[in-house]
């Protein structure tokens, strides 16, 4: 299938994007749940990260030396659409981190 996403952020943005294809790709996850996972992202020797992660991979990961920072606000905003050929349809997400929503017609 083919579709269209955008992922906003500033510096996360590269990042972000290669998160959420990841997530499709890597983690076998579905348009909305990949949108929906929790983030981090480093940058100049911080890895900020969302509170929505388990606290047993935040405990691994001050384990590893990486210096976390909570995210007080959310990092990034994502949306999709999929062309599903097989079922004449159209997949959307939107990230509830942002206004939006998937709408179609």
């Amino acid at each position: 299938g083919l579709g269209v996403f955008g992922v906003m952020g500033g510096q996360y943005q590269a990042a972000g994007h290669a998160a959420l294809l990841s997530g499709l790709l890597d983690q076998g996850l579905d348009l909305q749940a990949a949108i929906d996972a929790p983030r981090a992202f480093g940058f100049n020797g911080t890895l900020e990260i969302e509170p929505t992660h388990p606290e047993h991979v935040l405990a691994d990961l001050r384990g590893r030396g990486h210096v976390l920072e909570l995210a007080v606000e959310p990092i990034g905003g994502a949306q999709m659409i999929l062309v599903d050929h097989a079922r004449g349809c159209l997949i959307g997400g939107s990230d509830p981190r942002k206004d939006g929503c998937a709408l179609g017609l």
